[in-house]
């Protein structure tokens, strides 16, 4: 088990027909051999699981991978607050390996699809 640094980039939406690679998150978790996060891992090394979202022209925010209860995951920017955190969809049944995708809910409520660009 080792951890992973994982880039996405936003896909085609409404707002960017052609997706946009100045648009989405840099973050680092624990995954296996064959791309699958790994919870286990996660507890162990929390702190190193790190986030920083990218979007345009606005300063880059800096967070963390956390778990909110029954199976669910999310960023979030600040330390016990809720309301900036984004929802990840079924991140723990995601392979993150490159040219697949992923689903995060952002702060305006918004669920948008991220490519994984990258795994390091």
């Amino acid at each position: 088990m080792a951890l992973r640094k994982i880039r996405l980039e936003l896909a085609r939406c409404p707002e960017f027909p052609e997706g946009s690679a100045g648009h989405g998150y840099e973050f680092v978790a624990p995954l296996d051999g064959a791309g699958n996060f790994d919870a286990a891992e996660w507890r162990k090394a929390r702190a190193r699981c790190t986030v920083r979202r990218f979007w345009g022209l606005e300063p880059p925010e800096n967070g963390v991978l956390i778990h909110t209860g029954k199976g669910r995951w999310a960023f979030s920017y600040v330390p016990d607050e809720t309301e900036d955190d984004e929802p990840i969809f079924h991140f723990d049944r995601h392979v993150f390996r490159a040219g697949e995708y992923v689903s995060i809910t952002e702060h305006d409520g918004v669920q948008r699809p991220f490519r994984i660009a990258a795994v390091g």
